[in-house]
């Protein structure tokens, strides 16, 4: 009779067995492709990321130059709020993944960058392709 019920035992306990064996399985991979995935996601969107603020500074720096040659008076405030984008760039923290502000930083550069446009009276598209990214007037 004890054999018996160790067999009963066995039977009942197969499923509770196979359900914890089969959620480790899943974890495991489902962990592994979710760092795999997360990984993918990361290095495109950071990429999307630095390639936005890249054109920024360019445009910036470019925006810098041509005013300083030009040096009248009234383009003084234009110079001041090129420089102030600059300085933000400068200050980005492009290697701190985990920055708490990160996202507000990134939307300050990107309300600093409009300043200047609507300054210069540029209308800009910033566009991110498969061929590459950048600005068009």
């Amino acid at each position: 009779m004890a054999e018996r019920q160790d067999m009963f035992d066995a039977i009942v306990m197969a499923d509770e067995r196979f359900h914890g064996e089969g959620y480790r399985e899943g974890y495991e991979e489902g962990s592994t492709l979710g760092r795999i995935e997360g990984r993918q996601y990361g290095t495109v969107h950071g990429a999307r990321v630095g390639s936005e603020i890249g054109c920024y500074q360019g445009f910036a720096l470019a925006w810098k130059c041509l005013l300083h040659s030009g040096s009248a008076g009234r383009d003084s405030r234009k110079v001041k709020v090129a420089e102030a984008l600059i300085g933000m760039i400068e200050n980005f923290p492009y290697e701190d993944a985990t920055y708490d502000k990160l996202h507000e930083d990134l939307d300050s550069i990107r309300g600093k960058f409009k300043q200047l446009c609507s300054l210069l009276n540029v209308q800009p598209d910033f566009k991110i392709t498969t061929e590459g990214s950048g600005l068009s007037f």
